[in-house]
């Protein structure tokens, strides 16, 4: 196991060590979650990931019942997806299962993990930052499964809806790959948990004084087109849908602007205590 030593007197192979050890506990975690998700075979296939491909989906349900209170019939209602998911690999759908019980493993393990990492970096803090910090795994969670719904529910609903609809010919059916599909809405949905996290990348960031609320605010419209392209990556190439991404992209920026703002208020006030204590 690790050696238990001072943080301070530790080496950089004591520090490797240490950190071996909490990957190691990681990737236990997901992989026992993962195990619990590879059992929970039919609710992982046939209820989360094929919800999506499933015209009764909620938010198939939203979006229609959206359109006929502002008036637009029923353009947005359907009735079926039109496009069957195949498997035509031989051990295809043994693949997916297990790949897709390791990535729920990750997802679910998630706070876990960041217990880890937290574990790795708190020992380098000093006691005031480890208590002002004390939240951390609690709210990068929080904001990580927020991503995870969002992807979910808004981002791979509108994505396999969009491109299982697309057609160049009459002539063409989509018959779409098991992997093909299932990568579509593991991108989603994992793209959108690591976004939410912006606000806390923010903050530590700020206080290593790598950024600063003037910096966020001078490249906010360098921002904006980098999120309008995010969300044309991660999403289908219709104005309607890269939109609906890119608004909690901009209120994350917005929000760690202002984290940014009080971050650097403490730090001000904390250095003007200690200017005058001396």
């Amino acid at each position: 196991m690790a050696k238990n030593v001072n943080p301070n007197e530790m080496s950089f192979l004591d520090h490797l060590e240490e950190l071996r050890w909490h990957l190691i506990r990681s990737t236990i975690a997901v992989v026992i979650i993962g195990a619990v998700a590879f059992i929970l075979k039919d609710f992982i296939f046939n209820t989360v990931l094929f919800g999506p491909k499933q015209a009764d989906f909620p938010t198939y349900q939203l979006f229609c019942n959206i359109s006929k209170f502002l008036g637009f019939s029923d353009a947005f209602c359907i009735d079926r997806l039109n496009f069957e998911v195949q498997s035509r690999v031989m051990a295809g759908q043994f693949s997916a299962h297990i790949w897709t019980s390791i990535w729920a493993g990750f997802i679910l393990g998630f706070p876990y993990i960041l217990y880890e990492l937290w574990k790795f970096i708190s020992p380098g803090l000093y006691e005031k930052e480890r208590k002002n910090s004390k939240g951390f795994i609690l709210i990068a969670s929080f904001l990580f499964f927020l991503g995870v719904l969002f992807g979910y529910y808004v981002v791979a609903p509108l994505s396999i809806r969009f491109l299982a609809s697309y057609s160049v010919s009459p002539e063409i059916h989509n018959d779409i790959d098991l992997s093909s599909y299932i990568s579509t809405v593991r991108a989603a949905v994992i793209a959108c948990g690591l976004i939410f996290e912006l606000p806390i990348i923010i903050f530590f960031l700020t206080k290593v004084g790598l950024v600063t609320p003037e910096i966020l605010k001078k490249y906010r419209k360098i921002s904006l087109v980098v999120v309008l392209i995010l969300s044309a990556v991660i999403t289908p190439p219709d104005v309607a849908s890269q939109i609906v991404v890119a608004l909690p992209i901009l209120i994350l920026y917005q929000i760690s602007i202002y984290i940014s703002k009080v971050v650097l208020r403490k730090e001000a006030k904390k250095a003007k205590k200690n200017a005058k204590s001396n």
